[in-house]
């Protein structure tokens, strides 16, 4: 069988209108930045696999690199397959490219521990072990902003089409969403050509902060929907001359980014199993929420992977600062939607934009993983305001990182290497911005102190 007839349809309906010039062989690092290699379509039909360095898993945001090899730093390649079920168009290239998303694997075979979409991967065969399926919806806000190319100036809102940076606190304002109407229809336009099914695009409270649903599904592919939604979204900015950013805190004085996680799960029948006989909450939505409240402050460090990430977490600021959960409850980190009993989900509002979406799914899918093998029993719901609440997350990424570093359950669950890795490499990250020196400290600091 040709691999042509393994692609997705909507890469066959590509393909039909566009002489195949280049395939992008892709894989996320941490970051979520798309590694990999670009290679000319003749030599695709022929290649089964690639390879590349382990080493791209211990660098960081800055390109330095972290000391995480245990036999020193020899930089031995990985074997890269593709997973043909991920291959799509990359509409803004000039000539016919399809990008493939890879799996990573040792010279022995084995799935490389530390990739995150082996991480994910990992995370649903142990519920598939116990006959459950999970079932997530993402949501994706960002900020278009103007071209910012001086790291030392701050990041303003794109102009909009009435020549007025966009508007902010103009939340669902369907005028809002025409200032940038242009970037948007391309957004649509090259989702389709990949076959990505939006459900939906709304004005956020921030000055040209958006929101795109994802309809719900497979964990996996929803993580890959994201990866690539976030290249798609930069490319379709540049060509309007601005930017757009997923930074979890772009804009001082704005609300954050968020990227909120639905989950359900599914039985071997395909019965919601948060949903009893008579409509109910079961006791395995309410260990699910129990092990997100007990377990999510250690996962903190993987939903919130930056420095910045941080400064989202702001009472009072359309970003949950605590772990308490609710019914219909924007103010809690943990919101149960309306919805009909068979639908019931568990929305983490926790998780930022600026995370890599198989890491972040992962970390929040062992959390109630765990909740549910531990039989960890909910706090009370929550009534009224939860920003009243006491906070419950940690302040800094290096306190999340203490947690995440003293939670063997959670490691155990999404990997012992993993969980190392990870951990060397945002402490050196952390390092790296302790050794820059601010506006703010130059400013207040230089002649004062």
């Amino acid at each position: 069988m040709s691999w042509l007839d393994k692609i997705p349809a909507a890469a066959r309906t590509y393909l039909d209108n566009n002489r195949l010039d280049e395939v992008e062989c892709v894989i996320a690092d941490f970051p979520g930045i798309a590694r990999g290699k670009a290679v000319p379509a003749a030599k695709w039909e022929r290649q089964q696999y690639f390879h590349l360095p382990n080493s791209i898993f211990f660098q960081t945001i800055t390109g330095d690199w972290a000391e995480a090899a245990t036999d020193g730093f020899t930089e031995p390649d990985m074997t890269l397959r593709p997973d043909l079920d991920t291959a799509t168009a990359t509409p803004w290239a000039a000539d016919g490219t399809l990008q493939v998303i890879h799996d990573a694997y040792d010279m022995a075979g084995n799935p490389v521990g530390v990739a995150p979409r082996n991480v994910l991967k990992r995370v649903v065969a142990l519920y598939r072990e116990r006959g459950w399926t999970p079932i997530v919806a993402p949501e994706m806000e960002f900020y278009l902003v103007g071209k910012n190319v001086d790291p030392a100036k701050e990041i303003l809102p794109m102009m909009g089409r009435t020549g007025r940076p966009a508007a902010a606190r103009q939340a669902y304002s369907m005028t809002a969403v025409d200032e940038y109407g242009p970037v948007i229809d391309d957004i649509y336009e090259y989702a389709e050509i990949q076959g990505i099914e939006i459900d939906g695009i709304t004005q956020e409270g921030g000055a040209g902060q958006l929101e795109i649903n994802l309809r719900h599904g497979d964990p996996i592919r929803l993580a890959d929907d994201v990866f690539f939604f976030k290249r798609l979204i930069r490319e379709a900015a540049l060509k309007h001359d601005c930017f757009a950013t997923f930074m979890a805190k772009p804009i001082e004085g704005e609300p954050g980014s968020a990227m909120h996680v639905h989950h359900s799960i599914l039985d071997a029948s395909g019965r919601n199993i948060f949903c009893g006989p008579d409509g109910e909450e079961t006791p395995e939505f309410l260990n699910f929420v129990g092990g997100l409240q007990r377990h999510m402050p250690a996962a903190i460090a993987v939903i919130a992977p930056y420095v910045n990430s941080y400064r989202r977490y702001v009472r009072n600021h359309a970003a949950p600062i605590n772990l308490e959960w609710g019914r219909d409850n924007r103010t809690t980190g943990l919101r149960v939607p309306v919805s009909s009993p068979e639908a019931r989900r568990i929305e983490n509002r926790l998780p930022g934009m600026d995370c890599n979406p198989y890491l972040c799914i992962a970390a929040s899918l062992a959390c109630g993983y765990l909740g549910m093998t531990q039989q960890t029993p909910a706090g009370a719901m929550f009534e009224g305001d939860a920003y009243k609440s006491d906070a419950e997350i940690p302040y800094s990424l290096s306190d999340a990182l203490d947690l995440f570093e003293d939670s063997k359950d959670l490691q155990s669950v999404l990997g012992e290497e993993f969980a190392r890795v990870y951990s060397i490499v945002k402490r050196t990250e952390n390092d790296e911005f302790l050794q820059v020196i601010s506006p703010w400290e130059r400013e207040h600091l230089l002649l004062n102190v």
